[in-house]
């Protein structure tokens, strides 16, 4: 019917395959011929039956989201269902790959679905700010329960074939040619004869709900949502499904998306969600990228373990490297525990760890990293010791190996060119810890080969990395705009502000913690021995740190920490020793309010990442956002750091650090000349 719709026969049952790749999204071009085959083959006495299938590597994986925010194009989706909803014979949806948001509501409108037993399904609106649009809260429900598809649509998390099966959103899962399946099954149901009954009326699973028990549940929900708004309208909208009719719900769920739609929160999750494709994208097509066999990880410490961890959850086989058999020993002792914790917590079976475990292989000898083809040191931050690791690795590693150095601020160019290859040199800064988190900072120096820099982008993203290329300054983007946003902290502490209160404007904007818990989180001592190395000073941290308060692993820090426990307790004598060194300053202690606290500290962010943007270090704005939301906990209803910003307005985060410039006279407020630009012409690229 069209180049993404074909409709076939195989006998009395109708095959109608969408194929619109990469990932078969329900753009108007499917829409259209979508609902004209259907009204066809609704109307055709010749039809038994009719099978919804996809064409590549996946079922219908949403809608199209470059849409979102524009006029609709009719047909919509959900005219679509509901033209589905009118058909008398059987209709089946072959799901393989993903069903997910749109092509989740697409099947709910038929009256079976069939999975391959490798395919998910989920709706996963949610982590663009949104709803499901097309019926989803209302259908779902009717089929799986209210309370599973509670958790369901307010994780936006994807759930399996079997699980789908055993929950009743999948009626049969098959292993092999699924369209064979498909139809033979809709032949069988054809013949065994009706009524089918649309998913719509089926409200048997609905009168089970316990009503307290769902509220109950949605509340908790509510909390963990931090201030987002699309969690609770998802549990709004699966409450209205229990609580009213049908078409009213169905009703209240549109009146619902539209409102998320055109909320900020929204708009600054669907920047991200394209944000993290654009920042993995590299100048130049058909680069011939390097094959990653075996990688070698130098250092099983903390952070040394977890890289070689995330390589080796990715699938990839790891030698690392220790200077002694016992330090050795440690690190693959602290890598067993943590998989087995995984275990315990039922994210992981004893089998997958015992699998990950062999991936590793340890060593004492430089010599067996001769057959890795990327090595990830991970050794103490110091540019002595790095270029002495550099220096040996220099003389084993393989020719065309990727040698990258995980350090925070360090110069990558300074390690390159101490060894004879720097082409083959660059950062890859984890986050800790790094089997967990999920930002990769990728830093390219002067003279890293551009097939080396595509590689490990492509590496990144298959052992499940965000990853941002960024240039070489010091701190690179994220510890570099951190800096910006902590030069104000202690000012704020002497001048009257505590700890707690800061730390409370933080939360209260949307940060998971404040800077004082993440600092006690982290460790006060690793901030101390970085100032100290460039000669820096904090009175109230260092003061905090010579007394050997380095946070939670002492127990005490900006907070005390009672008993191992993790909670902070605002400690007296930390407010007494700020109210102790403001007078040795003749600091006057004041009322200091969130939106100051705010304009201090989240003010020279933004302005640190114009400077990095108008250097080059960041090759785009939103890379800064994707830094910052998966690095460092900006809040994801937000968008990052510059996105932010524009919703702010640029002119009155210029006016403020003028201001705050003139009283203060440091210069963590002398505003950054692409920051102005930006001011009058409204967005950063037209700024740059």
């Amino acid at each position: 019917m069209s180049d993404f719709l074909r409709v076939n026969r195989d006998g009395d049952v109708a095959i109608v395959t969408i194929d619109n790749p990469p990932v078969n999204a329900l753009s108007f071009h499917v829409r259209e011929p979508l609902m004209q085959a259907l009204v066809e083959l609704r109307d055709d006495a010749s039809v038994a039956a009719i099978v919804i299938a996809c064409a590549g590597r996946t079922f219908v994986a949403g809608a199209d989201i470059t849409e979102f925010g524009k006029p609709m194009q009719q047909p919509e989706l959900r005219a679509i269902v509901a033209t589905l909803e009118t058909i008398a014979k059987p209709t089946v949806a072959a799901i393989h790959g993903t069903a997910l948001g749109g092509g989740l509501e697409l099947a709910l409108g038929c009256h079976f679905r069939v999975a391959d037993a490798g395919a998910r399904l989920g709706l996963p609106e949610v982590k663009l700010g949104l709803l499901p649009g097309g019926g989803g809260t209302v259908r779902l429900p009717r089929l799986v329960g209210a309370l599973k598809a509670l958790k369901m649509i307010v994780s936006g998390a994807p759930i399996g074939a079997t699980e789908a099966h055993a929950a009743g959103l999948v009626d049969a899962v098959f292993e092999g040619d699924l369209t064979t399946h498909a139809v033979n099954f809709a032949r069988e149901i054809a013949r065994k004869g009706g009524p089918f009954t649309p998913v719509r009326d089926r409200d048997d699973r609905l009168r089970e709900t316990d009503l307290a028990a769902f509220d109950a549940e949605a509340a908790d929900l509510a909390k963990k949502a931090r201030g987002l708004e699309a969690p609770i309208a998802c549990a709004q909208a699966v409450r209205n499904a229990i609580t009213l009719p049908f078409d009213e719900a169905l009703v209240a769920e549109r009146a619902l998306f539209v409102k998320l739609v055109a909320s900020d929160q929204s708009r600054a999750q669907r920047h991200l969600f394209f944000a993290e494709r654009e920042a993995a994208k590299l100048p130049g097509k058909d680069i011939v990228k390097r094959r990653i066999a075996r990688v070698g990880v130098i250092g099983a410490g903390t952070m040394g373990g977890g890289i070689a961890m995330a390589f080796a959850n990715g699938g990839y086989p790891v030698t690392l490297l220790e200077t002694s058999h016992e330090a050795l020993q440690r690190g693959l002792a602290t890598i067993d525990k943590n998989y087995s914790v995984s275990v315990t917590r039922g994210s992981l079976t004893a089998d997958a760890k015992r699998e990950r475990l062999a991936q590793f292989e340890g060593s004492t000898d430089y010599a067996d990293l001769a057959d890795c083809d990327l090595i990830v040191e991970a050794v103490f931050e110091d540019m002595a010791v790095k270029k002495e690791v550099f220096g040996k690795l220099d003389a084993v590693a393989r020719p065309g190996a990727i040698l990258a150095t995980n350090t925070s601020y360090l110069d990558i160019n300074e390690i390159a060119a101490s060894v004879s290859r720097p082409q083959d040199v660059l950062g890859l800064h984890f986050f800790s810890p790094a089997n967990v988190m999920k930002l990769l900072e990728i830093v390219r120096a002067d003279k890293t080969a551009p097939d080396a820099l595509a590689t490990v982008v492509d590496l990144a993203r298959r052992i499940g990395k965000v990853a941002v290329v960024v240039g070489v300054c010091h701190g690179f983007v994220g510890n570099r705009m951190l800096a910006a946003r902590g030069s104000e902290s202690e000012a704020l502490l002497l001048e009257g502000a505590t700890p707690s209160q800061i730390d409370q404007a933080f939360t209260d904007f949307g940060w998971p913690m404040g800077p004082f818990q993440m600092g006690d989180l982290a460790g006060l001592d690793i901030g101390w021995r970085n100032r100290k190395a460039r000669g820096q000073t904090a009175v109230i941290a260092d003061t905090l740190c010579e007394q050997g308060r380095f946070g939670q692993k002492t127990g005490r820090g900006f907070y005390l920490y009672e008993a191992g426990a993790r909670t902070p307790v605002p400690d007296p004598e930390v407010e007494a020793l700020i109210r102790d060194k403001a007078a040795e300053k003749g600091i006057a202690p004041r009322a200091i309010s969130a939106e100051e606290i705010i304009e201090r500290t989240l003010y020279p962010l933004v302005n640190e990442g114009a400077k990095i943007l108008e250097e080059g270090i960041a090759a785009r704005a939103s890379d800064i956002d994707v830094v910052w939301v998966n690095g460092y906990g900006f809040p994801i209803g937000r968008g990052g750091p510059m996105f932010w910003a524009g919703l702010e307005g640029p002119a009155k985060i210029v006016e403020r650090l003028d201001y705050w410039h003139q009283r203060t006279g440091r210069d963590v407020f002398l505003v950054a000349p692409l920051l102005k630009r930006m001011a009058g012409a409204g967005s950063w690229e037209a700024g740059g």
